[in-house]
């Protein structure tokens, strides 16, 4: 039995197939596009899956969208009534869009899928995010908390799962929610909202928590457990297409920093203090989540479960004995979630849990498009681009040579990554030993923010050797404290922290074997993975968007497959 999930019209559009309960294809939008965290309907992504799975629209059993597009509607006409007549300009530009397309979900489904004769089903948005985290766990029962922007009205839920059984029981609604909240700050201190959230956090390691009581006294209420009430005197959400009014900015003293501002002192102490409210109201939740459902386990989900620094004291200060997260817990997963929630919930499959991990991060991360050795050799020849091909053995150990050598080497390897996190396949490698090496690659080669951080990628084994940390970390979604920061100073934070990949040798062994080599020469198990892509861009897809990368940036080398071409 195929089913498609998708999401789509509000951020990071995406399609996801799913065999028998099993993801044989899943990619968003952004890839095929070049439109970072495009929104529009996925028609190439969906394309893009069947043909992967070679297979015709009318061999889809069944079709689930992410969210409920009439509820969210209904949301959106009570809101504007709530606020009126602020918000004019907002309910002009975003209504019309909703009754000339968002509503008619079906009509471009249908169009995309010609042939396709089976059933349309929309569960609740939060109910997809609960099902994504659930179901790429080896949980066999869990508490579930899912957190993030909004959904039709709830913005935070939480409950319980068992087999393939979901029961989301309390929420929070709109407009009290967190992940807005911390949003309304990623656009204060400059960044775009649903890009930024990630920044913010890389930001607020700078600074000391200084407006921390400012926050508690004037922004938010916040009860025991965890749920919230925002005062909404101070944010322009429900009515603007900006975050925060002169409220907000009077509170602080200093206006919305600008995209290009330089970035102060102050901006620094706002972020780290919005950052702590964030931990302690997800700590409180889990807490009162943990009393509810009596579950040793827990599976988060929602946009809110990309902040990896909350993640990791939920992990180490949390109830919880288990903490599982899923590789894009925001709503490109609810592509993947949506339809397992119609294999399993809907249709009443059976579920099977996969005990071996490798297998489960293989199938979760590693779902996207992919280029044969013959189709990237295919393009560099047609573009009189020299290379040397090189046996696997010979081509990991002159890579793994390049990186210790101090060469920054770009890594195009099979299926590309499902999520926001390059994996180790359309990865820009680099030596961590190095500490100028996080300068270079900021300045030189993403072209972006001085205080943004570089992931380390480790030997799963030695995990416990270089991180305060017990247990796996295959999505980069923990940030950890670094125990030999002296060994690996590229990768460590400024606070002491890493956002660690930890790279099994079964699910990834091309990966595992190159970092391998490098410790080999090196001593060190470790590696700086960031994604190969400059920022503003999505991550790259085809070879040639490979092979750009080492025409527009300073990167040495790139392995396109087996193949190693010299800048």
């Amino acid at each position: 039995m195929y089913n498609l999930g998708i999401s789509c019209y509000y951020h990071d559009s995406a399609a996801a197939l799913l065999k028998d309960g099993h993801v044989v294809a899943a990619v968003e939008e952004e890839r095929f596009s070049r439109k970072k965290f495009d929104d529009d309907f996925p028609n190439m992504a969906i394309e893009w899956c069947l043909n992967e799975a070679d297979i015709s629209p009318s061999e889809i059993h069944s079709v689930a969208f992410y969210d409920k597009p009439i509820l969210k509607f209904e949301r959106l006409l009570d809101n504007y009534i709530t606020f009126a007549p602020r918000g004019l300009f907002s309910f002009i530009n975003t209504i019309p869009k909703w009754l000339h397309k968002r509503l008619w979900i079906k009509n471009d489904i249908n169009k995309a899928l010609n042939g396709f004769k089976g059933e349309i089903i929309f569960p609740d948005h939060h109910m997809s995010h609960a099902s994504h985290t659930f179901y790429t766990s080896q949980f066999d029962e869990s508490a579930i908390l899912t957190v993030d922007g909004v959904g039709e009205w709830s913005t935070t839920s939480f409950g319980h799962a068992t087999d393939n059984s979901i029961t989301l029981t309390h929420d929070i609604r709109w407009p009290n929610s967190l992940g807005l909240f911390y949003s309304a700050f990623t656009y204060f201190l400059g960044f775009q909202v649903n890009e930024g959230e990630y920044k913010l956090m890389g930001l607020a390691s700078y600074g000391k928590p200084k407006y921390y009581d400012t926050i508690l006294n004037n922004l938010i209420d916040v009860k025991d457990d965890g749920s919230i009430h925002l005062d909404m005197k101070y944010f322009a959400f429900t009515y603007d297409k900006v975050m925060t009014n002169q409220k907000f900015s009077k509170l602080f003293g200093i206006n919305p920093r600008k995209k290009n501002e330089k970035t102060e002192q102050i901006h620094y102490d706002i972020g780290a203090s919005v950052q702590k409210v964030l931990e302690d109201i997800l700590l409180k939740m889990t807490h009162h989540v943990y009393e509810k459902t009596n579950s040793k386990n827990l599976c988060l989900g929602g946009g809110v479960a990309l902040n990896g620094v909350a993640n990791y004291r939920i992990l180490r200060e949390g109830p919880f004995d288990n903490l599982h997260i899923p590789p894009s817990p925001g709503d490109a997963g609810s592509a993947i979630g949506c339809a397992q929630y119609l294999y399993y919930i809907h249709h009443k499959k059976t579920r099977l849990i996969e005990n071996d991990s490798s297998k489960i991060i293989s199938e979760n991360a590693y779902v996207g498009p992919s280029y044969s050795n013959e189709q990237i050799v295919e393009f560099l020849d047609s573009m009189n681009i020299s290379y040397e091909k090189l046996e696997c053995d010979e081509l990991l150990k002159k890579t793994a040579r390049l990186i210790s050598d101090g060469k920054i080497v770009g890594w195009y390897q099979g299926k590309m990554e499902w999520g926001p996190r390059a994996l180790g396949c359309r990865s820009i490698l680099a030596d961590p030993r190095k500490s100028e090496m996080k300068d270079v690659l900021n300045e030189k080669i993403k072209h972006r923010e001085s205080f943004r951080p570089f992931a380390p990628s480790i030997l799963e084994e030695y995990t416990s050797e270089y991180f305060e940390i017990d247990r796996i970390s295959p999505y980069m979604l923990f940030v950890a404290p670094v125990k030999k920061p002296q060994d690996i100073p590229a990768v460590t934070h400024v606070d002491g922290t890493g956002r660690l990949q930890t790279v099994n040798r079964d699910a990834n062994p091309l990966y595992y074997n190159l970092i391998l080599e490098f410790y080999k020469i090196t001593g060190v198990p470790v590696i700086i993975n960031t994604s190969m892509n400059v920022m503003g861009e999505p991550i790259v897809n085809t070879p040639e968007q490979a092979y750009n990368m080492i025409t527009k940036t300073n990167m040495d080398f790139i392995v396109l497959g087996n193949n190693l071409v010299e800048k």
